[in-house]
């Protein structure tokens, strides 16, 4: 026997004993696991030996030897099916094996669902994306009214700065399809820009939580524009005093109606200088598609809605009759 050739053998003998053993070992391939309930695991990146110790941890495999080293050939003997992907996956109870690389390979990441609501400012949406444990990186810097409100779904490590660019096409593709099918006549004069509408989606969109309404809250709006009569709409008073919260832990005082500042539209004249909040797909639709009518007031009805009138003294009647609880 030439010299070393003893040596030489036992090497080769390695793989074809691994291999046995997965023969020996592939009639387990699809029998149940040990793990008696669904688990959610983050797979680290790096090798085989990696994945399998973070599942064994999880206790969606054993935690035996044998069990890691099986786990291991049968992701090398079925090599040619696709690599083992890194990201957080959801195994379901009593997992097989071959269930268990199957989804390593082809499974789609666990979600987490991150709703933005209607007519949040974009303080309070940098601290949803601030306070979502799953995201990480940094927020890029934001104007208001730039993102859309809108509920993700967001695999763990999503970088903030994605989220924001999503939700900013979105609002970014609606505001200018909207703006194109827009009813130019009615908004003559008063509404020159796709930010201009946006500034009075935004108004409509904190005035009212009834999409119904929205149209007639234009139609005010826009009245009053065209005749040069103040918007007077107490929102924008609660957006300048709240410092761009859009909400107070108060009453709106009669004082606060005089504190000069560019959103104060009770001492300012026009739509004011920027949006006051994120609107809803409804709220720009109604900012481009005002009702028609005369009406330049609105005052609280005390069922969640509001009545409009046309002239001071009607709106005077409608406010007594909600001071009378009619």
């Amino acid at each position: 026997m030439p010299p070393g050739f003893g040596k030489k053998l036992a090497w080769l003998a390695v793989p074809f004993a691994f291999l046995a053993s997965a023969v020996v070992g592939y009639g387990h391939y699809t029998d149940p696991g040990p793990a008696p309930e669904g688990h959610i695991v983050v797979v680290p990146r790096g090798g085989v030996g990696q994945v399998s110790a973070s599942l064994q941890n999880a206790g969606v495999l054993a935690p035996t030897w044998s069990s890691g080293i099986f786990f291991k050939l049968a992701a090398v003997v079925t090599r040619q099916d696709g690599a083992l992907h890194a990201a957080e996956f959801s195994f379901p109870a009593r997992v097989s094996v071959a269930h268990i690389l199957l989804i390593l390979r082809h499974g789609h990441p666990v979600e987490h669902m991150l709703t933005f609501p209607e007519g949040l400012t974009v303080k309070r949406m940098e601290l949803i994306l601030q306070q979502a444990p799953f995201l990480k990186g940094d927020i890029p810097p934001l104007a208001e009214g730039q993102l859309f409100p809108e509920t993700l779904a967001l695999p763990l490590g999503t970088q903030r700065s994605t989220v924001v660019e999503r939700l900013s096409h979105m609002m970014a593709e609606r505001l200018q399809k909207i703006w194109a099918g827009r009813d130019v006549a009615s908004l003559d004069g008063v509404i020159h820009t796709p930010q201009d509408l946006l500034v009075l989606a935004s108004l409509i969109e904190r005035e009212t939580a009834l999409p119904e309404e929205r149209p007639m809250v234009a139609r005010v709006f826009v009245n009053r524009l065209q005749l040069g009569m103040k918007l007077q709409t107490d929102p924008t008073v609660i957006y300048g005093v709240s410092d761009g919260m859009g909400t107070l832990d108060r009453p709106l005082e009669h004082d606060d109606l005089l504190a000069p500042g560019p959103y104060n539209t009770y001492l300012n004249a026009g739509l004011p200088p920027g949006a006051i909040c994120s609107p809803s797909l409804s709220s720009l639709e109604a900012a481009a598609h005002p009702a028609t009518g005369q009406a330049l007031y609105f005052v609280a009805n005390g069922r969640g809605g509001h009545r409009f009138a046309a002239t001071l003294d009607e709106h005077n009647r409608n406010v007594q009759h909600l001071r009378d609880g009619n």
